[in-house]
């Protein structure tokens, strides 16, 4: 993790940005290099891709992804997810930019250090689950701790401790097909877990799954994270899933970022209606926390709702207590205060 100190008078700010991607550009074709001045200075995609026979995969990215969070990309088909996920381990390299994971750029490894960065650093998780089918649920964890050349002893006990934890003590002799499609994602992601990575690159790892089971991986993704503390790059093109996991999200359209910030940002604030539409069918009382609605004023209620509190928790609360306002509390310090016609707005958007 980097952390970067700078002293501006008697206040210490910390930069904890464990991934940063800058100026990040990817030109498929023949002669990529040639095309980048051509597409930095505004050609459209469709004039390069009929006149040079290229086409742009992703186009001037900035992100700083913060250590021990989960940061979404989520887009469309085509919008570049899986392409620059892949950019963070080099499985694709750029025509143009920067990926810096703890103050160290990946583009300037030699084959030694990225294979290392692979091994160590970096774990990725596959949609289609990519279990080696001809090896056990045992031999499948395993697999990253052999090419670590753990000694045998370790690995039996890391892979053992692996299995249990995610409920598929009893399966570890069965082969990927004697699974189900959740049972093989689970041991996907304790594959990936248990080389004990920073970052966890995970690249629409749920999107096959049936809507129960997938619900089920995500449970089990954040409870491990609250312990593990992850820094996890996940790809998808389910708001309801991003909004569930992210702590972060980065919205893409045919390349391009188009918004980035907080959950409840984007929810309350889309920056133009490719968002819009990504987020008009959400359920924003039950996503929307009171702090991210909170008025300045206090109030002259006696009666006070915790800052975490949903929208709809939160007029539950009210209705329950029968107030009409309540002042918001936050680290034991009043922030503001909210009202029933104010909480009633922000779910009917008005």
């Amino acid at each position: 993790m980097v952390k970067d100190s700078k002293n501006i008078g008697r206040i210490i700010i910390v930069n904890n940005t464990k991934i940063e991607i800058k100026d990040l550009y990817k030109i498929f074709g023949p002669n990529p290099k040639s095309m980048l001045d051509k597409v930095k200075t505004g050609i459209s995609k469709q004039e390069l891709l009929e006149k040079y026979n290229h086409t742009v995969g992703l186009q001037d990215i900035n992100i700083d992804m913060p250590a021990c969070g989960i940061q979404v990309i989520m887009g469309l088909s085509g919008a570049g997810k899986s392409t620059l996920i892949r950019h963070i381990n080099r499985l694709i390299d750029p025509t143009s930019g920067k990926i810096i994971v703890d103050g160290e750029d990946v583009l300037a490894m030699e084959p030694k250090e990225l294979r290392n960065f692979r091994k160590f650093k970096a774990s990725m998780v596959f949609q289609k689950f990519s279990l080696f089918p001809h090896r056990t649920v045992n031999e499948n964890v395993a697999y990253g701790l052999k090419i670590q050349f753990k000694n045998q002893e370790e690995i039996n006990k890391i892979s053992a401790e692996w299995i249990q934890r995610v409920g598929l003590g009893g399966f570890e002799n069965h082969y990927p097909a004697q699974l189900s499609g959740g049972m093989q994602q689970r041991v996907g992601l304790i594959r990936a877990l248990a080389t004990n990575p920073d970052i966890l690159l995970m690249d629409e790892a749920f999107s096959a799954l049936d809507p129960l089971i997938r619900s089920d991986m995500q449970n089990i993704l954040l409870d491990l994270q609250k312990e593990l503390k992850k820094t996890i790059v996940f790809i998808t093109h389910d708001l309801d899933e991003a909004l569930k996991l992210g702590d972060n999200i980065v919205i893409l359209r045919g390349g391009e970022m188009v918004q980035q910030g907080k959950p409840q940002e984007i929810i309350l604030n889309p920056i133009d209606d490719y968002v819009t539409d990504f987020t008009k069918d959400i359920n924003r009382g039950k996503i929307i926390q009171v702090k991210h609605i909170v008025e300045k004023d206090h109030s002259s209620s006696d009666y006070v709702i915790e800052s975490s509190k949903t929208v709809e928790e939160a007029i539950e609360e009210l209705i329950n207590a029968d107030k009409s306002s309540a002042n918001v509390q936050e680290n034991s310090s009043i922030i503001g205060s909210i009202t029933t016609k104010n909480l009633v707005s922000v779910i009917s958007r008005k």
